[in-house]
């Protein structure tokens, strides 16, 4: 794109999970706000796996150009039996059709799917810039690193992983619903008939449910349900089961309302963490999301996350004082319980705590990317 007059090209790519799309949909929405000040015309596509996830980007404006994915494993499986070849179907797939594309640059959130699309790119000196979301890098980002023109980071720990003359640290990408149009508190309780005058947990095990919380929550449902009410994001593959025993446990209890399932915060994420006195979930990126919010947690680390990403994200924001964390193996309810009455009795603490969340929040960090995206083209 030598001037303004010609169409800008992107290739978006990443994928898995939510904390993979999310981000990329939130950097296209600031890219676009940015070229239309400009009046460049543009045209962004997703390249990466065919999933549910992947359709959300078409839904933004993408234009989908699907190749083979393969998880990447620093361990031995048997999986990588299939994986590997997948690994080399995609980077064939991907020189195709970014050939075809011919893009002025390449963003990679990291994930499944994503490091053929970098290799293909710099194959094309085509310039590549990536987000890693975690404080202990991703394999996927640490190779495309040896091809990055630019590298945009969450955490200030991860920049030690890096070329510092190439890295920013920006923070965590969010999407725009997050960040407009908030109610209150009460009102937000209120819209999921909630008690606005009493305290609010939210229980979230990522964009896929957690089942280990699930089994937590509904095991000790008598012990929240004595203390809190309870907002439950179990996953779409748990819901079902997680609603018929949550039923069952509730069919002779007084406070029945003061629990609620739900699959997943598609399109009211932003209304569940407003109603939020107080969050239990994963760590991850996410902690970015609660940080938006101002919100205290107790994190609960997923132990097989890959390299420990989760522990590290958690003790990153619990440092500050915003969060408490217990490690899996020390999810008891005698242990969880008595943190969470400390927290709920006391409400300095929990004020301490928002107010450390809300510093450890970064604004802007789509628009900075998107402008350094800009800049990079513009430059190329």
């Amino acid at each position: 794109m030598a001037d303004t007059s010609e169409k800008f090209l992107a290739v978006f790519t990443g994928g898995g999970s939510g904390g993979h799309i999310y981000p990329l949909i939130a950097v296209a929405e600031a890219l676009k706000r940015e070229l239309a000040a400009l009046q460049a015309p543009y045209e962004f596509f997703y390249m990466g796996g065919k999933d549910a996830w992947s359709s959300m980007l078409t839904a933004h404006g993408m234009a989908m150009r699907p190749i083979v994915t393969g998880k990447m494993r620093r361990y031995l499986s048997l999986q990588n039996l299939i994986d590997i070849p997948k690994f080399f179907i995609g980077l064939f797939q991907a020189l195709i059709k970014l050939y075809v594309i011919m893009p002025d640059i390449v963003f990679s959130k990291g994930g499944t799917g994503a490091l053929p699309v970098v290799l293909a790119a710099w194959f094309y000196r085509i310039p590549v810039a990536f987000h890693e979301s975690d404080a202990q890098p991703g394999l996927n980002n640490l190779l495309s690193a040896r091809f990055a023109t630019r590298i945009f980071l969450s955490f200030d720990r991860a920049a030690a992983y890096f070329n510092p003359a190439i890295t920013q640290v920006v923070g965590s990408p969010l999407r725009d619903e997050l960040l407009v149009g908030r109610t209150t508190k009460e009102l937000a309780k209120e819209n999921f008939n909630f008690d606005a005058t009493k305290p609010l947990v939210l229980v979230m095990g990522g964009s896929q449910g957690s089942l280990r919380l699930n089994e937590f929550v509904l095991t000790n449902l008598s012990e929240f349900l004595e203390r809190t009410q309870v907002l439950h994001q179990a996953g779409s593959a748990n819901f079902l089961e997680v609603q018929k025993l949550s039923h069952a446990a509730l069919l002779e209890s007084p406070t029945a309302n003061a629990y609620q399932a739900v699959d997943y915060f598609k399109d009211n994420m932003a209304l569940a963490l407003t109603a939020a006195d107080l969050v239990v979930s994963r760590s991850g990126s996410s902690v970015f999301e609660l940080a938006a919010f101002g919100l205290p947690a107790i994190l609960v680390p997923l132990a097989e996350s890959a390299n420990g990403h989760q522990l590290i994200d958690a003790m990153e924001f619990a440092k500050t004082g915003a969060a408490i964390v217990i490690e899996e193996d020390n999810l008891l309810p005698g242990l969880f319980f008595g943190q969470l009455d400390a927290l709920l009795r006391n409400q300095d603490r929990l004020a301490k705590m928002s107010a450390a969340s809300a510093a450890f929040f970064k604004p802007g960090a789509a628009e900075a990317i998107a402008k350094e995206l800009i800049a990079v083209v513009a430059g190329a």
